[in-house]
């Protein structure tokens, strides 16, 4: 059975670390006993402090998402982690993190709409089939690098929806509920304010349905996207911890070493990266 090393506690930490130094070079000498209690004090003082939060976080998290992360070290996990957010310092400081935890639960006001937009105009890297789309700057660039990238391999994406207001997802929402009731409405459409497409962060490529990930765009996308920064939000098998099915259409821009982190400690899913993120950072 998988163990995973946030399930330790400190102690625990600690003394398998001098248990593994000790095994690595066995000594005879009665002494040794002393000696290992004497390191281990050491140790315990020489302790990551940002492992015992670590831990505190890790432990918060729901079941799934604690069994979703693997095996490992947690110096490494710690300097994977400050990567990341030290690329916050790429986005700007007068918006939402890009790292902005948003979902059913957790929302912006009616009035948040991202500074700086940028229209979306026809160009050579991509087509568009609407004429309302805008992103915030970072994402805008980022769905240019990946577009040309796609484009040199000779698949042209398409953008369907970017940015959306407050309101104009009200509107939206309200009408998936006419059409298919609540309870189905709420599997496919976020309620106004806790959409991710209030960010100006996220987009959906065309077509906007289950047949886009066997498009050559599609699976382009899905080969890809990660190496430009893009994530997927909403993967299949995960209705439980996003709240919503699968969109393989459905991609948030996060940047480079964030999608390494979400790919390498967190199964690839970012709802569990963000959710941690926000996590540790209000510890």
């Amino acid at each position: 059975m998988k163990k995973l090393f946030f399930k330790a506690s400190l102690f625990l930490y600690i003394f398998l670390i001098l248990n593994f130094t000790a095994c690595a070079k066995a000594k005879a000498q009665s002494s040794q006993a002393s000696e290992k209690e004497e390191k281990q004090v050491q140790v315990q003082k020489e302790v990551n402090p940002e492992i015992e939060k670590l831990n505190r976080v890790l432990l918060s998290m729901s079941p799934r998402c604690k069994a979703a992360i693997p095996n490992g070290d947690p110096e490494e996990f710690l300097a994977d982690l400050h990567r990341v957010l030290e690329t916050r310092a790429d986005f700007s400081n007068d918006d939402l993190s890009p790292f902005f935890l948003i979902d059913k639960t957790h929302k912006v006001s009616a009035d948040y709409e991202p500074k700086g937009l940028i229209h979306l105009e026809k160009n050579d890297a991509y087509a568009i089939n609407k004429n309302n789309l805008s992103l915030r700057p970072e994402a805008y660039q980022a769905l240019y690098t990946l577009a040309k990238a796609a484009k040199a391999d000779g698949v042209t994406l398409t953008v369907s929806s970017t940015y959306r207001s407050y309101d104009y997802q009200k509107n939206l929402f309200d009408y998936w509920v006419s059409v298919d009731g609540l309870e189905e409405a709420e599997r496919e459409s976020a309620r106004p304010g806790t959409s991710q497409h209030q960010l100006g962060m996220a987009l959906d490529f065309a077509p906007v349905d289950d047949a886009f990930d066997q498009t050559p765009g599609g699976k382009w996308v899905y080969a890809n996207a990660a190496k430009y920064g893009w994530s997927l939000s909403f993967p299949k098998g995960y209705e439980d911890v996003t709240g919503y099915r699968w969109e393989c259409w459905h991609f948030r821009y996060i940047g480079v070493e964030a999608c390494k982190f979400q790919k390498k400690w967190f199964s690839d899913v970012q709802q569990f990266m963000i959710e941690f993120i926000n996590e540790w950072e209000k510890q």
